[in-house]
């Protein structure tokens, strides 16, 4: 099993990392434009081999995609990371081109490669990989949803003050600040729901929480977050590298699915062997399904954006 990761920086490192401790793949290629940086990177992490028990083999490269090639599955990070007070949606004019590039030369060197799209705008990224290489709608997935989701456990976790491991939850819609939309009604722990639990006014701030993580950890750290991200990208790459039939919320393109056409938004979906095996259609109430459209809207509006990188 041969994974490409492209960029180096702190996400792609991290994601490097993760797959790497958990052993299940033979390769890890890490890809940077910039001057041996991904060779140093992944220099670094071959000398944890020893010392955190894993035998992948971790290889660098500055641009050279002919190294990617007979990947199974690729990661792509690339572009410029979220400043603070920046949204997603104005990453969109730099990042577009970047993606598009990454994407294609992935392609070229490994025909049946599984894309998972982590640069942001990510909902957006994604639908730009799918327009811009017609590349198998099953073989392109976005991260967010993901992400989105152990954000959501964690300040759930902490709101019911108990181990993240009781419990479970899950945000679809879009990977935005204003767009996701954390299930809270279908929210449990241990099987129970947790309206049981927590009021109603604490649950409208747990939701809020998690849609503004990424944006609380950009205001602290002065970047994008990178090691949640890293290991919610692994935990996508493991779920299709062991077939694990596992099922992520993630970005993908909807045909009809939750009443949307022609757009990618996370979604709840079974990943396998063969990337997305199956999109699960859960039932949302009046309030959700009016949510889950009006950040459809919104994701449009971005997406208006790729004309010129798609012409």
């Amino acid at each position: 099993m041969k994974v490409t990761v492209v960029g180096a920086g702190a996400v792609g490192a991290s994601c490097a990392e993760y797959i790497a401790i958990k052993d299940f793949a033979s390769e890890v290629v890490l890809v940077d434009i910039k001057e041996n940086f991904a060779e140093g990177k992944a220099m670094d992490l071959m000398q944890c081999a020893s010392l955190n028990g894993f035998d992948t083999k971790i290889v660098g490269s500055t641009n050279d995609y002919s190294k990617t090639a007979g990947s199974d599955i690729a990661v792509i990070t690339s572009g410029i990371p979220r400043k603070p007070g920046m949204t997603r949606e104005e990453l969109i004019g730099i990042n577009a081109g970047i993606v598009r590039s990454v994407a294609e030369n992935l392609i070229k060197h490994s025909p049946n490669v599984i894309l998972i799209v982590v640069s942001n705008p990510m909902d957006t990224m994604t639908y730009l990989v799918h327009k811009a290489t017609n590349h198998p709608k099953h073989k392109i997935i976005g991260m967010g949803g993901a992400l989105d989701s152990a954000r959501f456990k964690y300040r759930l976790s902490e709101a019911l003050g108990c181990p993240t491991s009781d419990v479970d939850g899950m945000v679809i819609a879009a990977h935005s600040d204003t767009g996701m939309l954390p299930l809270t009604r279908l929210a449990v722990r241990n099987g129970v729901p947790v309206s049981n639990f927590l009021s109603t006014e604490r649950l409208e701030q747990v939701a809020q929480d998690t849609k503004v993580g990424g944006a609380t950890l950009t205001g602290m750290l002065g970047t994008s977050a990178w090691y949640a991200p890293g290991a919610a990208v692994s935990a996508l790459v493991q779920a299709i590298a062991c077939d694990q039939k596992k099922m992520f919320p993630c970005s993908l393109m909807l045909n009809g699915e939750y009443g949307q056409s022609d757009i990618c938004l996370g979604v709840p979906a079974i990943l396998g062997s063969n990337g997305v095996e199956k999109i699960v259609e859960i039932e949302l109430n009046d309030a959700e399904k009016a949510k889950f459209n009006e950040s459809a809207d919104a994701v449009r509006v971005v997406n208006g954006d790729l004309a010129s990188v798609l012409a």
